[in-house]
C-alpha cells in the first residue's frame, strides 16, 4: 500500500503538469470551500454573536472542516485499497492531482503576462485580480506585474511545496488535511471585524501547519536559483534579512527569496477593499520589476516543486526499503527460530 501510494504521489504531480485544473471539472478544493462556507453560516445562526460564541464557532469550525475535508478522503482511500488496490492508487493519485496547484499557478500568471505583453493595462488588471485579494484597479503595469510575481512567490509554498510535503508524510489524507486547513484560512483568516475572533483558530492552524513547508520551499528556492539563471547568493541574503517582513510568520519567507533570486522589491502598502494597509517591502529596489519577471517567477517555483518532489520519493523510497528490511529481518528470525524449537524438540 505504501508502494502504491507513493506512485499514487508521483502520478498526481504529472497529472498536474499535464491538465492543471481543467475549467468546469469538479475540484475537491472547490468542494472544501463550499462546505467551509456552508458550516460557517450555519455556525452563526446557532451561536451568540459574542467574542466568546464567535471563537466557539471558529474552534468548531476547524473540526468539522478537518473532519469532512480529511475525514472523506481517508473513508474512501482505506475502502478502495481494502477491496481494490490498484482502485485505491488510481482514486489517491486522482486526489494528489486535485491538491497540487503549480499548472494552474503557472496558467493564471502567465496570462497576466500576456495581457501585459499586449499592454492591455486594464486586461492585466482584471486578470490579476482573479490571482490577488487586494484591488488592482488602480495598479500600473509594475504594480500589476509585482502583484503577480508575490502571487507566485507566496503559493510556491501554500499550493505547491506544502502539498507535496503533507502527502510524502500521510498520503493523499494528510494532503487533504493541510489543503481544507489552508482553504479555511484564505476564507475566514482576516484580521477584520468580521473575522476577527471567528477566524482565530483557523489562522493559527494554518501558521502551524504551513511552519516547516515555508521554511522548506525557501531552502529549496534558494538552493535551486541559480539553476534556472536567477541570482542564488542575493536570494539568500535577502531571505535572512527580510523573511520576517509580513504580519504571517510564513508568507514572507518564499516572497523573500524570489525578491533576492530576481533583484527587485517586493510587497510594501497595498489597498484592501478601499484601505490602505502599510506593509513593509522586501527586497532591494536593484531595478524596475517588469513583466519577465513574472515567467522568471514561475521557473523558480517549478525548480522548488520538482526539488520537492524528488526530495519526498527519496523519502518514501527509504522508508519503503526500511519497511521491506524490517519484514526480511523478522521472516529470517522466526525460521530461525522455528529450526531451533524444531531442534530442541528432537
Amino acid at each position: 500500500m505504501l508502494t502504491l501510494s507513493t506512485l499514487a504521489l508521483l502520478f498526481g504531480f504529472l497529472l498536474d503538469l499535464l491538465l492543471g485544473d481543467p475549467r468546469g471539472f469538479p475540484h475537491i478544493v472547490v468542494g472544501m470551500g463550499k462546505t467551509i462556507a456552508a458550516l460557517e453560516k450555519v455556525l452563526r445562526a446557532l451561536l451568540p454573536k459574542t467574542p466568546g460564541g464567535e471563537r466557539a464557532g471558529g474552534v468548531l469550525l476547524v473540526v468539522l472542516t478537518i473532519l469532512i475535508g480529511a475525514g472523506l478522503p481517508l473513508l474512501v482511500l482505506v475502502i478502495t485499497y481494502h477491496f481494490a488496490p490498484l482502485l485505491g492508487m488510481v482514486v489517491e493519485s486522482f486526489l494528489c492531482w486535485q491538491l497540487f496547484a503549480a499548472k494552474d499557478l503557472e496558467k493564471e500568471s502567465m496570462a497576466v503576462y500576456g495581457k501585459l505583453k499586449e499592454h492591455d493595462l486594464p486586461g492585466a488588471q482584471l486578470a490579476v485580480s482573479m490571482i490577488v485579494g487586494r484591488d488592482t484597479k488602480g495598479l500600473d503595469e509594475a504594480g500589476v506585474a509585482k502583484a503577480a510575481v508575490e502571487t507566485v512567490a507566496e503559493n510556491t509554498s501554500d499550493g505547491v511545496v506544502a502539498p507535496i510535503f503533507y502527502c510524502m508524510l500521510g498520503g493523499a489524507v494528510f494532503g487533504c488535511l493541510y489543503k481544507a486547513v489552508n482553504t479555511m484560512d484564505s476564507m475566514v483568516g482576516y484580521r477584520n471585524e468580521r473575522y476577527l475572533d471567528f477566524g482565530r483558530a483557523a489562522a493559527k492552524l494554518d501558521d502551524c501547519m504551513s511552519y516547516l513547508p515555508a521554511r522548506l520551499a525557501a531552502q529549496l528556492m534558494i538552493l535551486t536559483s541559480g539553476l534556472v539563471g536567477l541570482d542564488g547568493r542575493n536570494a539568500r541574503r535577502i531571505y535572512r534579512r527580510d523573511r520576517r517582513n509580513h504580519a504571517s510568520p510564513n508568507s514572507a519567507h518564499t516572497e523573500a527569496v524570489c525578491a533576492g533570486a530576481l533583484n527587485v522589491r517586493l510587497a510594501g502598502d497595498a489597498y484592501y477593499f478601499g484601505k490602505l494597509h502599510e506593509k513593509p517591502f522586501i527586497g532591494d529596489d536593484m531595478r524596475p520589476i517588469e513583466p519577465e519577471d513574472i515567467p522568471r517567477a514561475n521557473r523558480l517555483m517549478y525548480a522548488a516543486a520538482l526539488s520537492m518532489l524528488i526530495l519526498a520519493l527519496m523519502v518514501r523510497v527509504i522508508l519503503i526499503g526500511g519497511l521491506y528490511l524490517c519484514d526480511t529481518t523478522s521472516t529470517a528470525v522466526t525460521f530461525s527460530l522455528t529450526g531451533m524449537s524444531s531442534l530442541i524438540f528432537l
